[in-house]
C-alpha cells in the first residue's frame, strides 16, 4: 500500500521552514537558516524541502499534497485596511511593501508552484494561528487539551483559545489585531534596543536584573487589560500601524527619551522596562489560561506562537496556572506553522484519525533535522587536515565527561538536528555548571554576547527534583523553575547595595553557571529514550563528578543560526574558544589543530585571533 506524503511549508515572514509527514508520522522537519546558513531567512525553504524529501527517500512527485501555513489574501486585507486607517501616516510604508505584495504575495500560489519546480498537485492553506494550534495540539501527549496560541499577528488574529479532542480541533476564540501581545513585548524590545523578531530571549534574560517600576505605566497608558486575558492598546504609544517603527513619539516622552541606540550600554532603565514588560506578559498569559480553562473544561494545555517561547512565562502558567499539565511546541515560532499545517492537511482535510500515546509526545524530541554519518564525517575532517581520534563509544563519553570536569568547553555534535530555537543535545556546546566562571567564559570567549545572558543546564530526567522545584518533565527547554533552595547560597553582607548588572558575578548555588540572578533556570531534562547519547554523555559525567547537569546552549555565535552540517560545527570550533569537538565518533582537541587560516570579516569583526 503507498503511502500518504504530506509536505508543509512556512515561509516570506520570517524563520522559513518544511516539514514533512509520511501517513501523519513527522519524517522530517528542518530551518531554511540551518541550511542556507542566514539567520531568520525568510525566503522560500528550498533547502529545507530538499532535505525533508531525501530524509524521506521521494521525489516532489511522491507528494500528496503541500501545505502553506496562512492565507495570504487575509493578510492582504488586514495591511490594506491598516494603510487606509492610518493613512496618510502609512503611505510611504504603503510604497515600499505594497509592490512587493501585488508581485509576490498576492500571487503566493504561483510564487510557491514555481518555487516547488512547478508542482501541480494539491497546494492547500490554513489561517496561521490555526497552523499555531495544530501545531500545539496533534503532536501532543493528550487525548484532548485546551490551546492558547499567542504571536505578534497572523492574518487578523494575534491570540487564540482553542479545544482539541481526537482529530478535531475547533478555534473558540480570538484577540485581534492591532492588539497583541507578541507586539507589546516587540516594542519594549525595539525601545530597549534589541532586535525585533529575535531580541526578546534578550529581554526575558535581562528581566531579573530590573525592578517592576513600569508596570503601573503600562497599564494606565498602553494597555486597558480586561479580566478574561484580552485587551486593547493604545495606539497613540505605538508605531507599528504604519510600519514605520515599533514605538512613537509618544512613547520616547513616556518613558523619558528614545530608544536605546543598539550595542551601546545598557542601564537600569532598559532592566526595569524589561521587567515590566516581563511582569505584565504573564498575568495576560495567566488570564488567557484561565479563561482558557473556563470555557473548556479540560485538564490539560497546549501552547504555541512565538509568546509561548517565554518559558518563564510557561513556568508560573504551570506553577499557578489552572491546568494541571501542559505541553509546548518546540517550534512554536513560524517555522512551526509548516508542521501545523500539514497536520490540520493529514486529520481535518483528510479526516485520518488521530493515534495518541499516553505520556509521549509525536515530536522525536524534536530530532527531526539531518544527521551524517561516520564515513561523511570522516570525509570532511580528512579534507580540513584536522588531528582527531575515533573513539569507541564508551571511552569517547569518558573522555568528553572529564574534559567537562577540567572546565574545558565542548562542542557536541550527534545526531539529527534540531527542530526550533533550542539546541538540545545535538548540536550543543556544552560546559561545567559547577564552574563560577563558565557563564562568563561562554559568553564571552564562545558566544561573543551580552555578558548578562543566562545558560541552561541539561539534567537526567530522574536527578532533575534533586536540582529544581521541577515535577514534570521539560524536554524542549521550555520552563524555567527556581534552584532548589538547599542549593542556594547566601548572598554575602553589602549585596542588597548592588543594583542591576553589579549583581552578575555573585554566586548563587552549587551550580552557579546556569542559575540566574534570581535563583531560576531554563531546565532541559534529558531521557535515553529520545537522546540515549547525550543521556548517557551526563550520566558518564554525574558518575565522574557526582553532579547530573551539564551547561548546554546552542551551537553557534551571535548572529549565526545553530549549525547544522560537520563543517559548521568545525568552523565554529576553529573560530571561537571552544577547547574540545565532538563530531559523532570523532574528538578533536583545539590544542592539537593547525591555526586557522581562513581570514574573514565575522573573524576580524569579533577580533578573534
Amino acid at each position: 500500500m503507498a503511502h500518504e506524503y504530506i509536505l508543509g511549508l512556512s515561509a516570506y515572514y520570517h524563520d522559513s521552514a518544511a516539514a514533512l509527514l509520511r501517513d501523519g508520522e513527522i519524517v522530517a522537519a528542518g530551518h531554511e537558516e540551518r541550511f542556507s546558513r542566514k539567520k531568520g531567512d525568510e525566503r522560500f525553504p528550498r533547502l529545507a524541502v530538499e532535505y525533508c524529501l531525501r530524509e524521506a527517500g521521494i521525489t516532489l512527485a511522491e507528494v500528496d499534497h503541500v501545505g502553506f501555513y496562512d492565507k495570504p489574501l487575509l493578510k492582504f486585507d488586514r495591511i490594506l485596511e491598516t494603510y487606509l486607517a492610518v493613512a496618510p501616516k502609512g503611505f510611504r510604508s504603503f510604497l515600499m511593501a505594497g509592490p512587493l505584495w501585488v508581485k509576490e504575495k498576492l500571487f503566493t500560489d504561483r510564487e510557491l508552484r514555481a518555487a516547488l519546480g512547478g508542482y501541480e498537485g494539491s497546494l492547500l492553506y490554513a489561517e496561521h494561528h490555526e497552523s499555531h494550534a495544530a501545531s500545539a495540539f496533534y503532536p501532543s501527549p493528550f487525548e484532548e487539551a485546551a490551546i492558547l496560541t499567542m504571536d505578534g499577528v497572523g492574518e487578523w488574529a494575534t491570540a487564540t483559545i482553542g479545544a482539541g479532542k481526537g482529530a478535531n480541533l475547533e478555534i473558540l476564540r480570538e484577540l485581534k489585531w492591532p492588539d497583541s501581545l507578541g507586539l507589546l513585548y516587540s516594542a519594549i524590545t525595539y525601545y530597549t534596543g534589541f532586535k525585533v523578531n529575535s531580541g526578546e530571549y534578550k529581554v526575558m534574560g535581562l528581566a531579573p536584573y530590573g525592578e517592576p517600576r513600569y508596570v503601573d505605566l503600562i497599564y494606565k497608558h498602553l494597555i486597558d487589560l480586561h479580566e478574561d486575558g484580552s485587551f486593547t492598546m493604545n495606539q497613540k504609544y505605538f508605531g507599528y500601524l504604519s510600519g514605520l517603527t515599533m514605538t512613537s513619539e509618544a512613547f520616547n516622552e513616556l518613558f523619558g527619551g528614545p530608544p536605546r541606540v543598539p550595542e551601546s550600554k545598557l542601564t537600569q532603565k532598559e532592566m526595569d522596562l524589561a521587567r515590566s514588560v516581563q511582569v505584565v506578559t504573564e498575568e495576560i498569559m495567566l488570564r488567557m489560561a484561565r479563561t482558557a480553562h473556563r470555557e473548556t473544561g479540560m485538564e490539560n494545555l497546549c501552547l504555541a506562537g512565538g509568546v509561548a517561547l517565554n518559558c518563564v512565562g510557561n513556568g508560573r502558567l504551570l506553577r499557578e496556572g489552572p491546568f494541571k499539565r501542559l505541553w509546548i511546541q518546540p517550534a512554536s515560532g513560524d517555522a512551526g506553522g509548516a508542521l501545523g499545517v500539514a497536520s490540520l492537511i493529514h486529520h481535518r482535510y483528510l479526516s485520518r484519525p488521530r493515534r495518541v500515546t499516553p505520556g509521549k509526545d509525536a515530536m522525536k524530541g524534536a530530532y527531526l533535522g539531518p544527521s551524517y554519518s561516520t564515513e561523511e564525517i570522516e570525509r570532511f575532517l580528512e579534507s580540513q587536515g584536522a588531528s582527531y581520534v575515533r573513539l569507541d563509544r564508551d571511552t569517547l563519553l569518558r573522555r568528553v565527561a572529564e574534559n567537562l570536569a577540567e572546565e574545558k568547553i565542548v562542542g557536541w555534535f550527534n545526531g539529527r538536528l534540531e527542530f526550533g530555537p533550542r539546541s538540545l543535545g545535538s548540536r550543543s556546546i556544552l560546559g561545567d555548571p559547577r564552574s563560577p566562571r563558565m557563564q562568563s567564559q561562554m559568553n564571552l570567549k564562545i558566544k561573543f554576547r551580552e555578558g548578562f545572558r543566562p545558560f541552561a543546564p541539561s539534567v537526567l530526567k530522574e536527578y532533575a527534583s534533586e536540582y529544581f522545584e521541577l515535577d514534570c518533565e521539560s524536554p524542549y527547554m521550555l520552563l524555567v523553575a527556581p534552584v532548589k533552595k538547599e542549593r542556594q547560597l547566601p548572598m554575602p553582607a553589602g549585596s542588597e547595595k548592588l543594583w542591576g548588572i553589579e549583581q552578575l558575578n555573585m554566586l548563587r548555588s552549587d551550580i552557579p553557571a546556569i542559575t540566574h540572578i534570581d535563583y531560576s533556570a531554563r531546565i532541559q531534562t534529558v531521557s535515553r529514550e529520545t537522546n540515549p547519547d547525550y543521556y548517557d554523555l551526563i550520566d558518564t559525567f554525574r558518575e565522574l563528578t557526582g553532579c547530573a547537569v551539564v551547561v548546554n546552549t546552542s551551537f553557534n555565535v551571535r548572529g549565526e543560526p545553530i549549525v547544522c552540517s560537520p563543517e559548521d560545527a568545525y568552523r565554529c570550533f576553529m573560530r571561537t574558544h571552544i577547547d574540545s569537538l565532538v563530531l559523532g565518533p570523532f574528538l578533536l582537541e583545539k590544542a592539537g589543530q593547525a591555526q586557522w587560516k581562513e581570514e574573514t570579516q565575522w573573524q576580524q569583526e569579533f577580533q578573534l585571533d
